[in-house]
């Protein structure tokens, strides 16, 4: 063996060491694995759509032919059973189609919003003075307004459609992000090895992306894991309130709009298994952030070694 490659095992080792642990953690955590478990059936459930539900022309949601005036209960045809304004919309179709819907929506608006508050965040929290204070009262603004209502303004402002629908949330979550990687940029670019950095020259774009976000980032890995499933939430209350997806649309929100007058009527299916789908969604994220937040804090890694 090569001083090469033993100086490079030496240094995967701590490495090896931590993945093991993290691995452990999981493993004897059984929330996270059914975290795990329901995020892996959201995301089986978006890549296989084509064939466990074949979609029907030119709408996947949609039954071609109207056959029927009322909702149809769950049957072998139809296995969640019809919904819509006059019972030709396939619940099964919807949910289906809907997680890989749900996942575009909040893989799509959690990027965005990191993007745009990471780069805020840490030209507040680099440069201080007048550009801190400018940055940071424009998030105020944004922040002072409750979410779904600021989204719910800029939605109709914009359009019922899935793309401002994105745009609306993307607006409503960017802030959050700018706030806590500000705090973490003011908290890390004190560090030693931080100062050290500048001694020896390094430039600031050096400093921010080599040394600062990526001892900064952990937190927004964490709030991004929770807010996944917030944001499926978020979507499906503008889509119920006619804010969201057009109507037809495999949009979870959307499929309870079109089924909760049905409801009333002793339709139960019109809104129960679209219900199920956020439910598991919104769960499976939030114990994924949990089990993130445990292996990632610090101060727990240390209660537990």
């Amino acid at each position: 063996m090569s001083n090469s490659e033993s100086s490079w095992r030496k240094s995967m080792e701590p490495r090896l060491k931590e993945f093991k642990f993290n691995l452990y953690r999981i493993r004897n955590n059984p929330l996270s694995l059914l975290g795990i478990g329901l995020i892996l059936l959201n995301i089986l459930l978006a890549i296989f759509s084509p064939f466990i539900a074949e979609p029907n022309t030119p709408d996947p949601y949609k039954i071609p032919k109207f056959f029927s005036t009322e909702p149809l209960p769950p049957n072998s045809e139809h296995p969640f059973g019809t919904s819509g304004p006059s019972g030709y919309y396939d619940i099964f179709y919807g949910v289906v189609w809907g997680a890989r819907m749900s996942l575009r929506i909040s893989f799509t608006v959690i990027f965005a919003a990191i993007i745009i508050g990471v780069f805020v965040g840490t030209a507040a929290g680099m440069f201080g003075g007048m550009i801190d204070e400018v940055l940071m009262r424009i998030t105020d603004v944004f922040m002072a307004l409750p979410g779904l209502v600021l989204a719910m303004a800029v939605a109709s402002v914009l359009g019922r459609n899935i793309t401002n629908l994105m745009l609306a949330l993307i607006i409503t979550w960017w802030p959050g992000f700018a706030r806590v990687i500000r705090g973490e940029v003011l908290k890390t670019k004190q560090e030693t090895y931080v100062e050290a950095a500048r001694a020896v020259g390094a430039g600031p774009l050096t400093i921010v992306f080599r040394h600062i976000l990526p001892n900064a980032i952990f937190p927004i890995i964490i709030m991004s894991s929770m807010n996944l499933g917030s944001i499926v939430m978020a979507a499906s209350t503008l889509s119920f309130l006619g804010l969201g997806a057009e109507p037809g649309t495999a949009e979870w929100g959307a499929i309870i709009s079109e089924g909760r007058n049905w409801m009333l009527q002793g339709a139960w299916w019109t809104t129960l298994f679209p219900g199920l789908a956020i439910f598991t969604y919104v769960l499976g994220w939030n114990l994924l952030g949990d089990a993130f937040r445990d292996i990632l804090d610090p101060k727990l890694r240390r209660s537990m070694m």
